[in-house]
């Protein structure tokens, strides 16, 4: 599913990026608000971590920043982060955009659903706290499957400015909890199996838009056979209901978890669309 020779490839050639770096530890500072109570050790696989209970946001800053941020939050059904093919792999790619670009190892909820979004804003403030050093003056969230669902619930249910994200880029992403076409692994992660219609439709972003939400660059393929291609159409109707600028790219053929395979056929398509998206935004 994701494609793990290739992001293998990605992951092991990212060692030789020798871009400034730096690490946050999201709670280093403060007591989380809520815990997910997990109990497990947490473990590193390489390509994913399971059991997060230790949150951390890794900040690449290019040479000459662009005025442009963003923070990528990774894929997993919310059981597992996948830093390594959706997050890490595109540091080089974004850094040579100008681009300041983190990769937030977010907690897992294990039955608290609020705790993925709380360390997203925990995210922002950090890089918000560093914005003069980085050099941005917008900041996006970026999502793939899962993640996606956690970077559209970010754009959707913030409580004030300063939790609010500029623009967002959502990798076939998980949108909606409706049983007709969600991802369900990925909603019974976060609300559980028996959950009540209210958390169904409040983590159904699709039906959370507003005119107020961040423009949006969403990608997914027509055969995907994990997350159904409905939940970015749903999400992109929405946008554009609610005069919201947005760009939708369905390529043919790919499936599912395609950001870190180099052999995807539209590969350098999808990298094309999404880095002129990008150039027009530093414009503007």
């Amino acid at each position: 599913m994701r494609h793990l020779l290739f992001s293998l490839f990605l992951f092991s050639a990212l060692s030789s990026f020798a871009q400034k770096k730096e690490v946050f530890r999201l709670w280093a500072d403060a007591k989380a608000p809520t815990s997910n109570e997990i109990t497990k050790e947490e473990t590193n696989h390489g390509l994913y971590v399971e059991n997060v209970t230790d949150p951390v946001l890794t900040v690449y800053v290019p040479e000459k920043p662009n005025g442009l941020a963003v923070i990528a939050c990774p894929g997993g059904s919310y059981l597992q982060v996948w830093q390594g093919s959706e997050g890490h792999n595109l540091a080089e790619w974004y850094n040579e955009q100008g681009i300041t670009y983190a990769v937030l190892k977010y907690r897992l909820p294990n039955g608290h659903k609020e705790v993925p979004l709380d360390d997203v804003h925990k995210a922002l403030s950090i890089m918000k706290a560093h914005q003069k050093e980085y050099g941005f003056t917008q900041i996006g969230i970026q999502g793939c499957s899962a993640g996606g669902h956690l970077a559209s619930t970010a754009a959707t249910h913030y409580a004030n400015k300063d939790e609010r994200f500029d623009f967002q880029i959502l990798f076939y992403p998980v949108i909606s909890f409706n049983p007709a076409f969600t991802h369900m692994l990925s909603r019974e992660s976060l609300i559980g199996k028996n959950a009540s219609d209210a958390d169904v439709l409040l983590y159904s972003n699709e039906k959370q838009v507003t005119k107020d939400t961040p423009q949006a660059f969403i990608m997914a393929s027509t055969d995907d056979g994990l997350v159904p291609v409905r939940n970015s159409i749903e999400y992109y109707n929405a946008l554009v209901a609610n005069g919201v600028s947005a760009a939708l790219h369905i390529y043919p053929v790919g499936g599912h978890g395609w950001c870190g395979n180099e052999k995807f056929y539209y590969r350098q398509q999808w990298m094309s669309d999404l880095k002129q998206w990008l150039a027009a935004l530093v414009k503007k």
